[in-house]
């Protein structure tokens, strides 16, 4: 049994199995306070290849990822804060679950069953990632840790009916499972008393070559299994087209090195977006567990493949990151330092009747899984 600790952490509960070979563990730590006296724990999941994932329950957070290198020196891949408070001191949504809508929803406002909803404005005149106080934002109850191949943690969070102006109380877990195959699993669920809407994603920043380094990732080589986006308007509401991606700078279908086209002024979405904040319709049937996306840093030659149950997955270029951030290993996060891949539902699909639906009733239940596969390339 190995014991780690995180900032301002001790140690809780630690187990390990070993077997033929190969480990698996769960290590539950303390990771402070919040301001209101809310403990925060973190769940680390490891195998016996070097790759370890901690989960966070402020938020259900993915707060670091080490993955090996082609000559098996491990990196933490995912930006983050160093304390819990960080988080919402300054909110990023670094590692998140975000939702219960995550991307934006047009005026913050959509329509169900003849009912017009309000809900919190707070990216310009639209509503993003659930509000000023959206599930990335509480403290998620850890129902279950479980050791062995795969290793895995179980959280859970109840939002109120009403909640940022949303109907219906909605009950969600999200089980983030790490196998002896480099395979991190994140499966969100939930089920509602009445009728809503609903769009829980993960919002992990990766940066291959790793957070603690001094690359960015506009080097890094990106395939999207996509033959359309969503392009949008200036406030990044999703215009209702499905645009083809040939001849455009969103042709990522043959791998393409991101810097190559990020900052090319010459397309308006470009310009709309400061680089890559857009929608891509992934192909294949949504529901069934499919690639959405590979990228590859070249110098280390870590590589992450993204496979999906959701319609969508946006791709966003870290457009936003301004310098004014200092991460858990102190280094400054400034624009393109990291990429965004969300598995979604389309942004704004209440209010776009050809999007697919993200209505979710009573009797029925939400599920999205993620995948993250990772390999090296020489």
């Amino acid at each position: 049994m190995r014991k780690q600790q995180v900032s301002a952490g001790t140690l809780l509960v630690a187990l390990s199995i070993a077997t033929a070979g190969e480990a698996a563990e769960v290590n539950r730590m303390d990771f402070g306070k919040l301001a209101d006296g809310s403990p925060v724990e973190i769940v680390e999941l490891a195998n016996g290849s070097g790759v370890s994932a901690k989960i966070m329950t402020l938020g259900a957070a993915i707060y670091s990822l080490n993955v090996p290198d082609r000559n098996g020196k491990s990196a933490d891949i995912v930006l983050g804060y160093a304390t819990a408070a960080e988080y919402l001191a300054k909110p990023q949504y670094f590692g998140a679950t975000v939702g219960r809508y995550a991307n934006r929803i047009r005026n913050g406002q959509f329509e169900l069953d003849g009912k017009r909803y309000k809900l919190e404005t707070n990216d310009g005149p639209n509503h993003l990632h659930g509000g000023l106080r959206g599930i990335d934002k509480v403290v998620w109850k850890i129902d279950s840790v479980k050791a062995g191949s795969p290793a895995s943690v179980v959280l859970s969070h109840v939002s109120p009916d009403g909640q940022g102006g949303y109907p219906g109380t909605l009950k969600m877990t999200a089980t983030y499972s790490l196998s002896d195959k480099n395979e991190l699993t994140v499966e969100y669920r939930a089920t509602t008393d009445k009728p809503t809407v609903l769009n829980i994603t993960n919002h992990s920043y990766f940066n291959l070559a790793g957070d603690a380094g001094s690359s960015d990732i506009i080097g890094h080589r990106l395939t999207v299994f996509a033959d359309a986006y969503t392009p949008v308007d200036s406030t990044l509401i999703p215009t209702g087209e499905r645009r083809n991606v040939a001849g455009t700078p969103f042709d990522f279908r043959e791998a393409q090195t991101i810097g190559l086209r990020v900052r090319d002024g010459r397309d308006e979405q470009i310009r709309f977006g400061r680089g890559y904040d857009h929608n891509y319709v992934v192909r294949g049937q949504a529901g069934t567990l499919r690639p959405a996306a590979r990228v590859e840093d070249p110098a280390s030659g870590r590589v992450m493949e993204l496979l999906t149950t959701a319609p969508g997955v946006q791709f966003y270029s870290g457009n936003f990151l301004d310098g004014t951030t200092v991460g858990k290993a102190g280094r400054i996060y400034r624009q393109g330092d990291a990429l965004c891949l969300e598995p979604q539902v389309f942004p704004d699909s209440p209010n776009q009747p050809d999007f697919p639906s993200a209505r979710l009733d009573p009797g029925k239940t939400y599920t999205n899984t993620m995948v993250y596969r990772f390999s090296t390339s020489r």
